[in-house]
């Protein structure tokens, strides 16, 4: 299942990643001079952010990496309203983490502490505000940290909801655990084996299952979640992740795939949960992955398949928006980075507005003037 992934616009090769197209060769990728630390766009919503990080530990099942570990651990970084609007900003990734990430990457010209310098928004460990706020789940994709998804969570919590994101360890070129050790990537040395995507999605199930038992217990500021509104969103494999876990634990009300290949099977009586499709344009009907064909069908609820045109298998990460601090030239003609980012914050919050709040949003009715990359699928999209 060897898949290859590329930062910026298609441009370096990152690693095996479920559904996306092979990157040209490394001679191919044109560079360019590095523009400094890159900074994340603004939270769009009224709150300022907050955010802290858990380490779980779930004991009652062995990892499915690390033989040599006897438990299943699990960093999740909680992203949330706070009252508070100064402080310290917190980090993107560590130092190591952001030097095995593009040591593995294959990244070079530029210090390896660069993705460690990325400015963010959440203000470090601040106290969370409100009340009764829907919590969101995000599963990142193979090889990659949970804080590729950050502008993402960011946004999501300015707006009033509750991200807990997971580090699935040994599935991510570095997840830092407690005492400061560092898991690498071993399933990388898996992802051609056969149901490794089938596996990979059952196991991030159990993660989000154990985080769901574990969250009111195990964060002090659990009390301002409403744990009957819960929704989940991934990209690539961890957007496969989200349908695998609503089959599985039926807590999660809502889900959206951001451009993953889907594995777990839906069962033939029907699925009516809320589901979103939301892909570059490989995913359109007939396109080269046909699972989203095959789930279509079998999605009885509420329902949505949005393709972004020019968009890439990364532009709903913030993998584009740090490609000028990494001297990446983007793509010609690809879905800009900060409209990638903007297209992807605006639906995935439209929908999540809908199904967990119950606030009526027209953007998801059908095609919009103002966004004009944005097509609806079976109706108003074909093969490209």
């Amino acid at each position: 299942m060897r898949q290859l992934l590329a930062v910026a616009a298609g441009l370096v090769v990152l690693a095996a990643s479920a559904c996306s197209a092979p990157a040209p060769p490394r001679s191919a990728v044109p560079s360019a001079a590095p523009t400094g630390p890159a900074a994340l766009p603004a939270p769009t919503g009224t709150h300022p952010v907050g955010t802290t990080a858990l380490y779980l530990k779930d004991t009652s099942r062995p990892d499915p990496w690390n033989l040599d570990a006897g438990a299943r651990e699990l960093k999740v970084t909680l992203w949330y309203p706070t009252g508070r609007r100064d402080g310290r900003r917190a980090p993107y990734m560590t130092a190591k983490e952001s030097e095995l990430f593009l040591k593995r990457s294959r990244i070079t010209g530029v210090p390896y502490d660069t993705l460690s310098r990325t400015r963010t928004n959440a203000l470090e460990d601040a106290g969370p505000a409100g009340r009764g706020l829907p919590l969101v789940v995000l599963s990142p994709g193979f090889t990659k940290p949970v804080s590729t998804l950050t502008s993402l969570a960011e946004d999501l919590a300015s707006r009033g909801y509750v991200v807990a994101g997971i580090d699935h360890p040994y599935e991510s070129y570095a997840t830092t655990l407690p005492g400061g050790r560092v898991a690498e990537c071993l399933a990388c040395d898996s992802d051609t084996d056969p149901g490794f995507g089938t596996g990979v999605v059952q196991g991030r199930a159990a993660d989000v299952s154990f985080v769901l038992d574990r969250l009111p217990s195990e964060w002090d500021g659990a009390e301002v979640i409403d744990r009957s509104r819960i929704a989940m969103a991934g990209q690539s494999i961890g957007g496969a992740a989200a349908l695998a876990t609503m089959v599985a634990d039926s807590r999660v009300r809502a889900g959206i795939d951001m451009d993953g290949t889907t594995y777990a099977r839906i069962p033939r009586s029907g699925f009516s949960r809320p589901f979103m499709f939301m892909g570059a344009p490989q995913h359109v009907p007939g396109g080269r992955d046909t699972s989203w064909d095959r789930d279509w069908e079998l999605l009885a609820g509420w329902k949505r398949w949005l393709v972004l045109s020019r968009a890439e298998h990364h532009s709903f990460t913030d993998l584009p928006l740090l490609a000028g601090a990494l001297g990446i030239r983007p793509t010609p003609g690809a879905l800009p980075a900060a409209r990638s980012a903007e297209l992807t914050r605006t639906y995935v919050a439209a929908f999540l507005d809908r199904h967990l709040k119950s606030r009526r949003r027209p953007l998801l009715e059908g095609p919009s003037s103002r966004h004009p990359e944005v097509a609806f699928c079976p109706a108003s999209c074909g093969r490209s």
